[in-house]
């Protein structure tokens, strides 16, 4: 995924950049960055790999050496931004947060005039950051230039740009990612996070919409293009993306995990013993299905994360299993003989799912029951950098389950998708069995969309129905 922080300030606003762009972390994987205009108004920039180490060890000690009023940060899973950019349109630093599928195509098209090239690569990639960069310099101005963006790209694109003038903003034109306009005295910023704005003294003005782009100042705020295209906001953010204390488009992330662990218990009568979520975000939603089932609450598996806070920072899958299982440590008398039920965000290939099973039972449970509070994931997302390390759709577990009933299949036969019928059942009950749990239930896609509580045509379900 990946996440940005903005801030025009009438004085110095370095920290509240760096600490705007931390609470991001959560979001990113592999590189950041921050980019600040200084008072000549050159821009500066510093760039990290943070797949070893979290955005403030790697960022700290550089700070003082930045200086500025006007600046950015990014937490970025693939690309290595900020990039500063000279082009017609003058110099400015980029940051960008979404995916281009059609690469490749916006590549050849742009070489062919001759005049265009490519330096910044990404693990052997073009730079997706440089490409939309590029794109924008083909306009006559940069609102010019993010509309050929968003017109010529298929996937989304969310960004910044830092100029000496002013920071812009320009949410996807989908609206998938979220960016939130929040002021203080003396300060305006953007954020993807509204996480970000708590302990900085923010407080939020409004959401862009899809496609607007606004204008930030130290003295004010411009909206340069209202918004003009259909919101469709990535569900994840309230599944699984969001921190909790996080609210988009006026929904908070706990409430919502709340609401859905009631939807899951309503839909429920397995006899338990205790209830539990898989740390961190299954924990909201088994405090909704407790609460609402009247079954007790409680933490079975504990995580240790002084050394290593995230499973998902290793570079190679292989390390990410071994540390995500080094931080799980299990509260073996909360399980011993205990039928137990566990909540958590999403099944999608099921790599730490086999673990966790096999830990419980080890530890002496009765049963182990499981709850996902969205439905199967059968389609790779194509509007979010989800999982790019790993986007063979045929590798998640809904997909397995579904081969090994049908025989190969490139595509998903429509009764799959229809909960409660007899293939659905059935490709539920084998993923059961594959990962031996007592039982296993999805959410139901109308109830965790209920539980959202927007329109459901403004929330992009791509990857439980493969549909735009």
């Amino acid at each position: 995924m990946g996440g940005f922080f903005g801030v025009a300030s009438k004085s110095e606003c370095k920290l509240d950049v760096f600490f705007g762009t931390d609470y991001h972390s959560h979001l990113g994987t592999r590189r950041a960055g921050m980019a600040f205009v200084a008072k000549d108004g050159s821009l500066s920039r510093i760039i990290h790999d943070i797949s070893n180490a979290p955005f403030r060890s790697r960022f700290e000690e550089k700070l003082e050496s930045f200086s500025g009023n006007m600046g950015m940060g990014v937490i970025s899973d693939f690309d290595a931004q900020p990039l500063i950019i000279r082009s017609h349109l003058g110099e400015y630093a980029i940051v960008t947060v979404g995916i281009i599928n059609n690469t490749k195509e916006l590549i050849e098209e742009v070489c062919q005039r001759h005049a265009v090239h490519f330096s910044e690569t990404s693990l052997g990639e073009i730079n997706m950051t440089e490409l939309a960069a590029v794109l924008i310099n083909e306009g006559e101005s940069f609102v010019d230039g993010i509309q050929n963006l968003f017109k010529r790209i298929d996937g989304s694109c969310s960004l910044m740009l830092l100029t000496k003038d002013g920071l812009y903003a320009a949410r996807d034109f989908h609206g998938r990612t979220p960016i939130i306009l929040g002021e203080k005295d003396g300060a305006r910023a953007f954020t993807m996070e509204s996480t970000a704005f708590l302990n900085l003294g923010y407080s939020t003005v409004r959401e862009l919409g899809p496609g607007e782009i606004v204008k930030l100042t130290p003295d004010g705020t411009e909206q340069i293009l209202a918004p003009c295209g259909k919101r469709k906001v990535c569900a994840f953010f309230w599944v699984y993306y969001g921190f909790p204390a996080s609210t988009y488009e006026g929904l908070n992330v706990e409430k919502f995990r709340y609401a859905a662990g009631q939807k899951l218990a309503e839909n429920d009568n397995v006899d338990i013993d205790l209830c539990a979520g898989v740390p961190d975000s299954g924990t909201g939603y088994a405090i909704g299905y407790s609460n609402t089932r009247h079954v007790p609450f409680g933490r079975p598996f504990t995580k240790y994360t002084p050394t290593w806070a995230r499973s998902f920072m290793p570079t190679t899958q292989s390390v990410r299993e071994v540390i995500a299982r080094m931080k799980i440590l299990v509260v073996k008398p909360l399980l011993d003989q205990k039928r137990v039920l566990f909540t958590e965000d999403s099944i999608v290939r099921g790599t730490q799912l086999r673990d966790i099973v096999s830990r419980v039972f080890s530890a002496g449970a009765k049963e182990m029951h499981f709850r996902s509070a969205c439905p199967p994931y059968l389609f790779t997302c194509k509007y979010l950098n989800f999982s790019r390390s790993g986007s063979n759709v045929l590798s998640l577990a809904a997909r397995r389950a579904i081969n090994h009933l049908e025989g190969f299949s490139e595509t998903v036969p429509e009764e799959y998708l229809q909960y409660g019928s007899e293939k659905y059942e059935a490709m539920v009950d084998h993923i059961r069995r594959e990962f031996s749990m007592t039982t296993l239930r999805y959410q139901n896609l109308d109830d965790m969309l209920d539980a959202i509580g927007l329109p459901k045509d403004e929330v992009c379900t791509f990857c439980w129905t493969g549909k735009e």
